[in-house]
């Protein structure tokens, strides 16, 4: 189905429709210069960014295939702070249910920066939501990155992960929690919608699952889900090998991509991760198309076809 079977793809990106620093149309031409063979936009909930290029057309050269990342609650077996990031791959951008949920997940978000604020102010910071949103475009998602790009700006950290370190970070003096939908319907959101859910970035969990890792795919299979981002630049080689290995044996589709933000994480490039020995393989695009709706993507042609 697809080409070039040796070229990288990136399927975690975020644009400015979140809190990445580059428009989707930047983003396209980015991964043309690098000549990176396919991309998904996974922007935390909301398709805004993936509807931009969608509603544009791409390159020829370029695949590309519906994403999103949803912010779901942690399952009762596996308790801690913060949330499970559901990548959703392949499904229909129209999808009446899954915009609805969707859009309610964004208020979640804007309503919790003033408090954020109202916190950082209590804690002695010199600082307002209007100067915050005056750093940030028309249409952009704000969020807690923009809110830390601020803090570098006025010199309260000198880098964003002093900022989360510091103030933003989950259990941080200035953290407020937002609501989530459950990890079994935010799967079943991608589902109805003809999509692939997929669990992001499984290394990062906190507490680390460790042994309870297979236990833990299992449970997230039973409720839906159907992949498992198996390459991602901070996983170590020894998470990707068991994550590989796991998804294999529980029949799970394998993904993988940079979770690029742009400025925001200026040592994670589009398509290469950190150092430039980040490579995901173009079969898993291929496996994905596969058994992804109608119309959710776009399979490359190569030059002159």
């Amino acid at each position: 189905m697809g080409c070039d079977v040796s070229g990288r793809i990136d399927l975690h990106v975020h644009t400015t429709a979140s809190d990445g620093t580059l428009s989707p149309t930047e983003i396209v031409q980015m991964a043309r210069e690098r000549n990176i063979r396919a991309i998904s936009i996974t922007d935390h909930d909301t398709t805004d960014g993936t509807r931009q290029i969608l509603n544009r057309g791409l390159p020829r050269e370029i695949g590309f295939i519906t994403g999103v990342e949803i912010s779901a609650s942690r399952p009762t077996s596996h308790p801690g702070p913060g949330s499970f990031h559901i990548l959703g791959y392949g499904f229909a951008v129209d999808d009446p249910a899954l915009q609805q949920r969707l859009r309610m997940l964004q208020k979640a978000r804007r309503d919790r920066n003033p408090q954020i604020v109202e916190r950082l102010r209590s804690l002695g910071v010199d600082i307002s939501m209007e100067q915050v949103m005056e750093r940030v475009d028309a249409g952009v998602q704000l969020g807690r990155p923009h809110i830390a790009s601020f803090l570098v700006e006025a010199g309260v950290v000198d880098s964003i992960d002093a900022a989360f370190d510091r103030f933003l970070g989950t259990g941080k003096p200035a953290y407020v929690d937002k609501e989530r939908v459950s990890c079994e319907a935010a799967m079943q959101l991608i589902r109805n919608a003809g999509g692939v859910p997929v669990i992001a970035h499984p290394g990062l969990l906190r507490p680390d699952p460790g042994d309870a890792t297979e236990g833990l795919l299992l449970e997230l299979k039973e409720m839906g889900c159907r992949g498992v981002e198996v390459y991602y630049p901070l996983h170590t080689r020894e998470q990707t090998q068991r994550f590989l290995s796991l998804a294999r044996r529980h029949e799970l589709l394998v993904t993988g991509g940079t979770d690029f933000h742009g400025g925001i994480s200026p040592d994670i490039q589009l398509g290469s991760g950190r150092g430039g020995n980040f490579h995901v393989p173009y079969a898993l695009f291929d496996a994905l198309l596969s058994v992804s709706s109608p119309r959710s993507f776009h399979i490359p042609k190569p030059p002159g076809n």
